[in-house]
């Protein structure tokens, strides 16, 4: 008697009849782990460095402009241009600690784990992946809804719109191919012949 078996026990994108040709925003997980992970980053175009940098190099050129107007008499411009500093500076700190907010969905070992990175806090929700049920909030276009064993978590906040649905059905092709998985790794090992 021969039994088929699957190389991995984690599906490869578009094994499972064609169904998807790629995974669009999941990746596999480092570390050799099987399991997927979505990380949905807010599209910055600057890092917090380089915009520390520009800072500096803002504060610069508006120091020796206002120590110059102040050399030749004008001394409340280096004071307009020192509170004028200070405030762009805390508007670009609220923008530094923000910059690298994101939502990371992992889906490995039969478990679905979101979490939400929000400047300094961390907020973490573990579902089991074969309870979970995904939907949208309110209707095309809302945020997606990831619910299951008494909890919910929304994520798509930093994609577009029109992106979550396909996100969505993504992370259902994803928990299908997970609840396949176990049943596939149980038909691996070979059955033994009769003596």
């Amino acid at each position: 008697m021969t039994t088929a078996t699957a190389p991995h026990s984690w599906p490869a994108p578009g094994a499972s009849g064609g169904a998807m040709a790629a995974w669009r925003f999941a990746k596999a997980l480092d570390g050799g782990a099987v399991g997927l992970q979505w990380v949905l980053k807010r599209n910055c175009s600057i890092s917090p460095g380089q915009l520390f940098g520009a800072y500096l190099a803002l504060c610069a050129v508006s120091l020796t402009i206002a120590l110059a107007f102040s050399w030749h008499g004008a001394s409340p411009v280096l004071a307009f241009a020192g509170v004028e500093l200070l405030l762009v500076g805390a508007a670009l700190l609220v923008y530094a600690r923000h910059a690298a907010d994101q939502e990371r969905i992992t889906l490995a070992d039969g478990s679905l784990s979101v979490e939400h990175f929000r400047g300094q806090q961390t907020a973490r929700t573990e579902f089991r992946a074969a309870w979970v049920r995904v939907e949208p909030r309110h209707g095309q276009g809302s945020l997606v809804e990831i619910s299951g064993d008494g909890h919910q978590s929304c994520v798509g906040r930093y994609l577009r719109p029109d992106l979550r649905m396909p996100l969505a059905q993504e992370l259902r092709a994803a928990l299908r191919a997970s609840a396949a998985a176990p049943a596939a790794t149980a038909t691996r090992t070979p059955l033994s012949e009769p003596k």
